[in-house]
């Protein structure tokens, strides 16, 4: 199983500063990072992917829609926008050099119609998706669609929906993340949602239910992890979750974490916990912590 971690864990706002955390993390033994994405404009993106390059890292991206591009929006503008920013996304994670784009990119966070999904959503999602497949092709990037919680989409919240989304777009480059945080609210069956994928899994994003160290809460990792040995997963495990860090004001865990739980410390803690309970992994961590030195 291959592991990494989502940047999230320090910053929203990922920028050159962040870029010497890079060398801790394979330190450590994690084997990828993952970047967020909010204005692709706005990310090193040469710096990335040097700096992945120089660690031994893989870089996957984890995007999020401003409010005025959405697939979904009865406005044509809207839709025609939220087409031109994901190639954009598609474009610069490329030159990351990172293979794979994930998040709930079937619509902002926080859309939220008083309405259950229509046909012509369904279908405005469907035209979209299909058309960024050149796109795809010409730079080499899996579309990995992240489906969220209930308080965050009213559209896609579960594999199972997330799977029709797949069937209906019909392009092996796009697929499905499963974010164990969201699946926990959402999943009768976590495991089971995962095995029913099939082709259509691509990323893991490993989360507690409260976003803190896993192994603290009550997500089943173990029957996760048993899970993605039985069908043979070969994609990303990616560590998410958040930890407090005072000077980071723009990082999630700076509202949301516990006070005692820093990013590195949630890393660590996180990755030794994955690799006890993982079948064939080698549960070894330095004595060091990672961005302690």
């Amino acid at each position: 199983m291959k592991i990494g971690v989502s940047a999230f864990a320090w910053t929203s706002d990922f920028g050159a500063p962040h870029l010497e955390l890079l060398p801790g993390l394979r330190e450590l033994g994690l084997q990828g990072v993952e970047v967020p994405m909010f204005d692709p404009g706005t990310l090193p993106v040469g710096g990335v992917r040097n700096a992945c390059e120089r660690n031994g890292l893989t870089c996957t991206v984890c995007a999020l829609l401003p409010k005025q591009y959405n697939p979904i929006s009865p406005e044509r503008e809207a839709r025609l926008g939220a087409l031109r920013h994901l190639q954009q996304c598609i474009e610069a994670t490329a030159a990351m050099g990172a293979h794979l784009l994930g998040g709930p990119l079937f619509a902002p966070i926080g859309y939220l119609p008083e309405h259950r999904p229509t046909e012509d959503e369904w279908s405005w999602a469907t035209e979209v998706f299909q058309s960024l497949g050149d796109s795809l092709a010409a730079n080499d990037v899996t579309l990995s669609i992240e489906p969220v919680n209930r308080s965050e989409t009213f559209f896609l919240r579960t594999a199972a929906e997330a799977s029709r989304l797949c069937e209906l777009i019909v392009n092996p480059r796009i697929g499905v993340t499963i974010d164990t945080f969201h699946a926990n609210i959402e999943e009768r069956d976590i495991a089971g949602a995962i095995r029913s994928l099939g082709r259509h899994l691509k990323h893991i994003h490993a989360s507690e239910n409260d976003r803190g160290p896993l192994g603290r809460g009550h997500v089943p990792f173990l029957e996760i992890v048993n899970t993605l040995e039985e069908i043979k997963f070969d994609g990303f495990v990616m560590i998410e979750g958040f930890g407090y860090s005072p000077p980071e004001k723009n990082a999630p865990g700076y509202l949301w974490a516990c006070p005692d739980v820093s990013p590195e410390a949630f890393v660590t803690e996180s990755l030794r916990f994955l690799k006890e309970i993982s079948p064939g992994t080698e549960a070894w961590l330095p004595s060091t912590v990672v961005g302690e030195r």
